[in-house]
């Protein structure tokens, strides 16, 4: 590791404290709760809607997240360590083929949707064996 990674790595670790950073990629259906200061006042305000990219690297990483507000298309765009963003929940994962979703902003309705990612679970009354436990030869 060199001295730039190191330094990156020190500067991550105090930006965040105990903020936790949930791993999502684009097509995820993000909510990202940003802090905003009305003259004295400071308070948390929620943004909902599609991770549509991921930026840079290190202490530079920004994502973009897209929704639909009153028929009119919003983007904005956030540093992942800022300090204004208080914390980043996935709401649903989404399954695409591209890193750049920036065709969505073509697109409406239907054909602007992203199917969900399924995740795999045994059905109900299945018992899963533990690991090593299904050794064929050994029934002793």
């Amino acid at each position: 590791m060199n001295i730039v990674q190191q330094l990156e790595a020190e500067e991550k670790a105090r930006v965040l404290g105990d903020r936790k950073i949930p791993d999502f990629q684009p097509g995820d259906t993000l909510r990202v709760n940003v802090k905003i200061k009305e003259g004295e006042r400071e308070r948390v305000q929620a943004f909902e809607g599609v991770c549509i990219a991921r930026d840079g690297g290190g202490v530079n990483e920004t994502f973009t997240v897209r929704k639909i507000s009153f028929g009119e298309g919003v983007e904005r765009k956030f540093p992942i360590l800022s300090p204004n963003v208080e914390s980043i929940e996935v709401k649903r994962r989404g399954v695409v083929r591209r890193a750049k979703l920036y065709y969505l902003r073509d697109r409406r309705g239907k054909s602007a949707r992203i199917a969900e990612r399924q995740t795999v679970r045994p059905a109900k009354g299945v018992v899963v064996p533990e690991t090593g436990a299904a050794d064929k030869g050994d029934e002793a």
